[in-house]
C-alpha cells in the first residue's frame, strides 16, 4: 500500500490510534497539496476538524506556519473554511501567527487564552522573542471543596495573564 493515502484515509476517518501508526510505519508527515505546497495531512486534519490529530501531526513535525498564513491552503485557512473553532484554539496554542485581518472567528478573549496555554503547557511559541530559559511560575492552590466556586474569578485571572503575557 501507498503510506501517504494510508496517512490520508485515517485522517479523514478521524481516528488518531490509525495514524499514529501509519506515521510509526514510516508514512512522511509532510505531503505536498495539489499545487505543491507541503501540509495536506495537516490541512486535511484542520479541515475535518481533529484536534488531537492535528496535535499529533504538529508534535511530528507538521509546519503549523507557512509563509503567509492566509494563504486557502495554510493550516488556519482550512480551520477556517471548515468553520472548525476548536481546531482553530488548538493552532494558535500550537504556535500559528494569525495574520493581521484575517477573521478566525474567535474572540479577543479566545485567542489570549489559546496563546497563554501554549505558553504554559509546552507548545512551542513562534515568537522569536521568547526566551526558552524563562521557566513560568505556578502559584498551586488547593481545594478541599469546589462547591459554589465562582469561576469567573479564575476566569478573569487567566484572561489578565494573557494579556500580561501577550505585552511581553
Amino acid at each position: 500500500m501507498n503510506s501517504a493515502i494510508d496517512l490520508l484515509k485515517a485522517i479523514r476517518s478521524g481516528r488518531l490510534q490509525e495514524v499514529q501508526a501509519v506515521l510509526d510505519s514510516g508514512a512522511p508527515v509532510e505531503l505536498l497539496d495539489g499545487r505543491g505546497d507541503p501540509g495536506l495531512p495537516l490541512g486535511v486534519a484542520c479541515f475535518m476538524g481533529f484536534p488531537d490529530i492535528v496535535r499529533e501531526l504538529v508534535g511530528r513535525g507538521a509546519k503549523v506556519n507557512m509563509a503567509d498564513n492566509s494563504q486557502p491552503t495554510s493550516p488556519l485557512s482550512m480551520a477556517i473554511r471548515g468553520k472548525r473553532k476548536e481546531v482553530l484554539k488548538v493552532l494558535v496554542e500550537l504556535g500559528a501567527e494569525i495574520p493581521p485581518g484575517l477573521n478566525t472567528g474567535l474572540s479577543e478573549q479566545e485567542i489570549l487564552v489559546a496563546r497563554w496555554r501554549g505558553q504554559h503547557y509546552g507548545a512551542p511559541m513562534s515568537r522569536s522573542t521568547e526566551s526558552a530559559q524563562e521557566a513560568p511560575v505556578y502559584e498551586e492552590i488547593e481545594m478541599v471543596r469546589c462547591y459554589g466556586t465562582d469561576t469567573s474569578v479564575l476566569d478573569a485571572d487567566l484572561i489578565r495573564a494573557a494579556r500580561e503575557m501577550d505585552k511581553k
